[in-house]
């Protein structure tokens, strides 16, 4: 028998975190502490299936032989490309009711989006409302370091030892 690992969510129900939401719709103002609590919160990155190799029947249509999994990136209209992630499912659904979510912590999700090449990690795109973590931020996020206040806005702390 296999044992599959927990993915350290016991009991998750899939919604949203109500102290999250209230912290990202805050982040105007001071985006540290949204940051922060991005870093351990669970996110769900969705992933879709995608066509593998398609074969030509002899009815003449395409069939799928085989699919894989992958995460969605989104272009945006400047040309960055960003990693999807949802607060919970219920914003999941409305962006696309057929994604299945992977939860994973923000960090995970901001390492995933700089390993992909992405710029960003756009958070509930669908909305009501949605947040994107970019440039240091998404660095920072990545890389589990600390937002600290500096002057009016912020900046990074490595943990001790790096």
């Amino acid at each position: 028998m296999r044992d599959i690992p927990d993915p350290g969510f016991a009991g998750d129900d899939g919604r949203a975190d109500p102290g999250l939401l209230a912290l990202l719709a805050a982040a105007d103002g001071d985006p540290g502490p949204a940051l922060a609590a991005l870093g351990t919160a669970r996110l769900l990155v969705p992933v879709t299936a995608v066509a593998g190799e398609v074969e030509t029947g002899p009815d003449g249509l395409a069939r799928e032989k085989d699919s894989d999994m992958a995460v969605v990136m989104m272009r945006g209209r400047d040309g960055r490309v960003a990693l999807l992630a949802f607060s919970g499912t219920e914003t999941l659904t409305r962006w696309d009711p057929t994604a299945r979510p992977v939860p994973v912590t923000g960090r995970t999700a901001a390492r995933a989006a700089l390993d992909d090449g992405a710029q960003a990690l756009v958070l509930d795109v669908a909305g009501p409302t949605s947040y994107a973590v970019t440039g240091e931020d998404l660095r920072g996020l990545a890389e589990g370091w600390r937002p600290v206040r500096v002057g009016a806005g912020h900046g990074w702390i490595a943990p001790a030892g790096e």
